[in-house]
């Protein structure tokens, strides 16, 4: 089995890989998580939380009038957001803190987002349950993420990089959270698997 980071080699992992994460995300952007962005930010609305927010990059895809709280492990991560965020004109919250035990009041929001996100967390259950205690009783939960494949042989391949990137830099890649999501208790509205099963796009609400 891949040796895990911890939460401390997580953040020293990301502070460093922080300038040079839009360049490189760009490109499996292109190839793998076309259109994901712009499918999942639409649908926000209210008060709205970013898990793993990361860069910011999610900023222009929001509606002009939710009110953005966003919460990152990295330190670094959030200074390019925050940078970013002024010279868009966006107003946003940012907080630094852990997906697995996030920072903030039961029923606090009417949206949770994340994006490429639950991929790198240690406990993704533990992650969605927070996501569902945050969220207000009808509120949203949106995902977009790279998962496990139904294909065998995709799988087969993915399991291999997970090897490597799961010690790397604590990514996943055969990770199916759409069953989590439901056991949480969300009721699920949407769900999409696109590029051989590897990318999901999830619309969940919480009962």
């Amino acid at each position: 089995m891949s040796k895990k980071l911890d939460t401390e080699g997580l953040r020293d992992v990301w502070d460093r890989y922080a300038p040079r994460y839009d360049r490189d995300i760009g490109f499996f952007e292109r190839i793998q998580f076309s259109g994901g962005r712009e499918w999942v930010c639409p649908q926000a609305t209210g008060d709205v939380l970013e898990v793993a927010i990361g860069t910011g990059l999610n900023f222009p895809h929001y509606p002009a009038d939710v009110r953005l709280t966003g919460l990152d492990l990295s330190p670094a991560m959030l200074g390019i957001a925050r940078t970013r965020a002024t010279e868009l004109g966006r107003e946003v919250e940012l907080h630094e803190g852990d997906a697995q035990a996030l920072p903030f009041r039961d029923e606090s929001f009417d949206t949770v987002v994340c994006t490429l996100g639950l991929c790198g967390v240690p406990d993704e259950r533990a992650a969605i349950a927070e996501m569902h205690r945050v969220l207000k009783p009808g509120g949203k939960l949106l995902l977009l993420d790279h998962v496990g494949s139904h294909h065998r042989v995709v799988h087969f391949v993915q399991s291999l990089l997970e090897k490597l990137s799961v010690r790397m830099c604590g990514d996943y890649q055969t990770r199916r959270p759409l069953p989590l999501v439901e056991q949480a208790g969300f009721v699920v509205q949407r769900q999409e698997r696109l590029k051989l099963g590897m990318v999901e796009r999830v619309a969940a609400v919480k009962a």
